[in-house]
């Protein structure tokens, strides 16, 4: 498998260095820039715009400055920007991801069915419902039908309040759904979802966590590396997970990676976290993925 590295944005990398104190240091963040394949100038038209943009503060000049952050939110820099996708991890996502590893979310049967109707003259809202919808784990059956294995219904049900749609929004609940000739779960499963896909994001953050793991155990790693393969890890998780609509178990095919890719990637952070302790604090992003990490209840 080829394990090129992934493409991350020069603004994603920022963020994704800011520490707890809110700042990067610009010394770190040239050198893993350059170690991810970005120039300078990358990174200085970088850094000149989120200063613009009053994102951030600098402080100096060149590799000695110190970045900080106008806007320290809870997420520690990490939202998601307009270039595509954060690199903070979605907690909840992945804490009910390892309950269902752990074999603590059964399926029940039920499939949880939403439609919506939603007028052109409100384009933004029915868009923002049907985006909710899919980062939820649902997936449209046929137009403005949309169906998930998971209880997500108290959360399509939030998100439309906040948007003034609910009276838009149908909810149904069904143990026995039939599309055509299919009622086998298993087979609706992989009518409805595009399993291979998914699969193969699974395989490669599996090949990358394990590549990472033999790079960093047993040798001295030296910071910018530790900083850069973490970077990159997070990347390659949030590139497996934001789509994954975490179907239960017991509706994916045999031996399906994504347990196993998940295994991986947690034992890498631990790798990486397990390092002798820098001369300088690590960014916020360690704290994030150790806490989205920690052991299902």
């Amino acid at each position: 498998m080829n394990l090129s590295r992934p493409e991350i944005p020069t603004r994603l990398l920022v963020h994704a260095l800011v520490r707890e104190d809110g700042t990067v240091d610009a010394g770190e963040l040239y050198t893993v820039a350059g170690l991810l394949g970005m120039t300078d100038q990358q990174v200085r038209l970088c850094v000149k715009r989120l200063v613009s943009e009053e994102k951030f503060r600098q402080d100096g000049r060149g590799r000695r400055a110190v970045l900080r952050s106008v806007s320290d939110a809870a997420d520690g820099g990490l939202a998601p920007d307009a270039a595509g996708g954060g690199l903070a991890p979605d907690a909840d996502h992945i804490r009910y991801a390892y309950r269902q590893d752990a074999g603590l979310a059964p399926w029940d049967g039920t499939w949880h069915l939403f439609a919506f109707a939603v007028p052109e003259a409100r384009r933004a809202v029915r868009d923002a419902l049907r985006e909710t919808l899919l980062h939820l784990g649902a997936a449209p059956v046929q137009g403005g039908l949309y169906v998930a294995a998971n209880p997500i219904g108290e959360l399509v049900e939030a998100r439309a309040r906040q948007l003034d749609a609910l009276d838009s929004v149908t909810f149904l609940t069904s143990t026995d759904l039939r599309i055509g000739d299919l009622t086998d779960p298993a087979q609706l499963t992989a009518h409805i979802w595009p399993l291979d896909t998914i699969a193969a994001r699974h395989e490669h953050l599996a090949a990358f966590a394990t590549s990472c793991t033999e790079r960093a155990a047993g040798s001295a790693l030296p910071e910018a590396e530790r900083l850069t393969m973490a970077v990159e890890l997070a990347s390659e998780f949030s590139a497996a997970m934001t789509p994954d609509p975490l179907l239960p178990p017991e509706l994916l095919p045999p031996h399906w990676p994504g347990r196993h890719a998940r295994h991986l990637a947690r034992q890498c952070w631990a790798t990486l976290s397990a390092l002798p302790a820098p001369a300088t604090p690590l960014p916020r992003l360690f704290r994030l993925y150790e806490d989205a990490f920690a052991a299902p209840r």
